[in-house]
């Protein structure tokens, strides 16, 4: 891993410090964590093979992102702000949720290209995954199936939020 691999993974973690702060549901703050991501696969992804079981891969990698995605977006909490905009703010199990979907992809690729990589390489031939490039491709179809999903709830619950508030500003 290069400097600039180990300051795109820490950036991608520390993007969980503004959820755990509370953010209002602006578009900004919503979309902030898409382009991170999104500038992510600029950076990395230079192909994306579909031989052997490389499409299975991506599929699991994209489960896996959701999964993890949705539990984050469940986890966290949101308010009415005072303009009706509604906060969200990450409580533990988001951050929890959140820091190993993101370090754990990390991790992964400092192990597959340390003392993992005959592991990767068996691993990969034994399974019919074309190779580096086939994990790069699932590796960010995980991160950003996260953060859409994460994103998705927590802009389904942020509406269930404000209609709430509109409601009991018009009523009051």
């Amino acid at each position: 891993m290069t400097t600039i691999d180990y300051l795109i993974s820490a950036a991608l973690i520390l993007l969980v410090i503004p959820q755990i702060r509370g953010t209002r549901q602006t578009t900004r703050n919503v979309l902030l964590p898409l382009v991170a991501v999104a500038a992510a696969a600029a950076y990395y992804l230079k192909s994306f093979p579909t031989d052997g079981n490389d499409v299975q891969l991506y599929v699991i990698g994209v489960l896996a992102g959701a999964v993890l995605g949705v539990a984050c977006g469940a986890t966290t909490r949101l308010s009415p702000g005072s303009d009706g905009v509604a906060l969200a703010k990450a409580g533990v199990a988001a951050g929890v949720l959140w820091v190993v979907g993101m370090a754990s992809r990390a991790g992964f690729e400092f192990w597959a290209t340390h003392s993992g990589s005959t592991v990767v390489a068996r691993f990969s031939r034994d399974n019919l995954i074309t190779g580096a490039a086939a994990w790069t491709a699932a590796l960010l179809l995980m991160a950003l199936a996260q953060v859409l999903a994460r994103l998705a709830v927590v802009r389904v619950k942020a509406g269930r939020v404000s209609s709430r508030a509109t409601a009991s500003a018009a009523r009051g």
